[in-house]
């Protein structure tokens, strides 16, 4: 547990020093609205402030101990007192509310204190919204709520107002792949991962995706062939196998985004940066081409790929332009 918590203040500093104070200082508000872009750890640090609220062996800075049987329900989502609301289907309804509303009636199981959180609150509906808002009005002591959103502007101004907020940031990447490594995903693979996306909950999902797991292999044979072979040898691989692969506008953006962290990592390597390569497991068999070629035409080459990148959320030919930009690499 002690690892966990001191993963989490390293993910969001100022959202676990506030939350840690008001434990410090037994100053506990009745609502808080954790607020950021998605998988910045919001569900993890409010089900860690629940797990501080109920254990009955808190260590230093009032850590939970993570052994006693409150911290075990917990961990396993079976505690009583502890309820979690998320949408049903594409909205949180009002009688999902009602059915809080009522066992928050009854009384405590194990404690004195009751614990809920709402996930992705600014999908309540107006009705639900509304009979939230009455429950907010009339906290009991006892009793905690955090409210989770991505697009706090969709929160009420009446719930706003009730809560204590706390603001999640971006993960530091550096943060993030340690994170990764430590939920068991490769040390070679966690870069580039914590360098597609800022979120805990994504990165994990395109980990288990086969697409992305080839998307990666493709990436690397294209820029591979690029390097070693010739114009037309690329440009066939690229109308047989990577074109079918990346299908959707939003599929080719990804295959820009690992190539271009492939002309970053030889820049990297150029200036000895180890720490920093996406693709750490490359480095050997990169070094020779990173060496050969100039800093300033690798730095043209990721020019030339943002700039495809932009030219992709326009309405162009996305064949065309990959052959255009397959075009442009090889000239260098």
């Amino acid at each position: 547990m002690e690892k966990q918590w001191e993963q989490l203040e390293k993910m969001q500093p100022m959202a676990m020093k506030l939350i840690k104070q008001a434990l410090i200082k037994n100053r506990i508000a009745h609502a808080y609205l954790f607020e950021g872009m998605k998988g910045t750890g919001k569900r993890e640090i409010g089900l860690m402030f629940a797990k501080a609220l109920f254990c009955e062996n808190i260590v230093e800075d009032h850590k939970p101990c993570n052994d006693c049987i409150q911290c075990k329900r917990i961990n396993n989502g079976n505690h009583p007192d502890i309820h979690i609301i998320e949408p049903d289907g594409a909205s949180i309804k009002k009688e999902q509310i009602n059915n809080l509303q009522q066992e928050f009636a009854k009384k405590s199981v194990e404690s004195g204190r009751k614990f809920y959180m709402i996930v992705a609150a600014d999908k309540m509906t107006t009705s639900a919204a509304n009979s939230l808002l009455k429950f907010l009005e009339e906290p009991n002591s006892e009793t905690t709520a955090v409210l989770i959103t991505e697009q706090i502007q969709k929160i009420l101004p009446t719930i706003y107002s009730r809560c204590q907020h706390i603001s999640f940031q971006p993960i530091p990447k550096e943060e993030l792949v340690t994170f990764l490594i430590d939920k068991g995903i490769k040390q070679e693979r966690a870069p580039l991962l914590a360098n597609l996306t800022n979120s805990v909950d994504d990165a994990l999902r395109l980990q288990e995706d086969e697409w992305f797991l080839q998307a990666r292999n493709l990436v690397i044979k294209l820029y591979e062939i690029h390097c070693k072979q010739t114009l037309m040898d690329a440009l066939l691989f690229l109308q047989t196998e990577w074109l079918p692969h990346f299908k959707s506008r939003e599929q080719m953006d990804i295959g820009l985004d690992m190539l271009l962290f492939i002309y970053k990592d030889l820049l990297y390597i150029q200036l000895e940066q180890d720490k920093h390569l996406i693709f750490p497991d490359f480095k050997e068999e990169w070094r020779h081409h990173a060496l050969r070629i100039s800093s300033m035409r690798l730095s043209e080459h990721v020019l030339s790929i943002l700039e495809a990148k932009k030219r992709l959320q326009s309405n162009v030919n996305g064949a065309l332009l990959m052959e255009q930009l397959i075009i442009k690499l090889q000239e260098g």
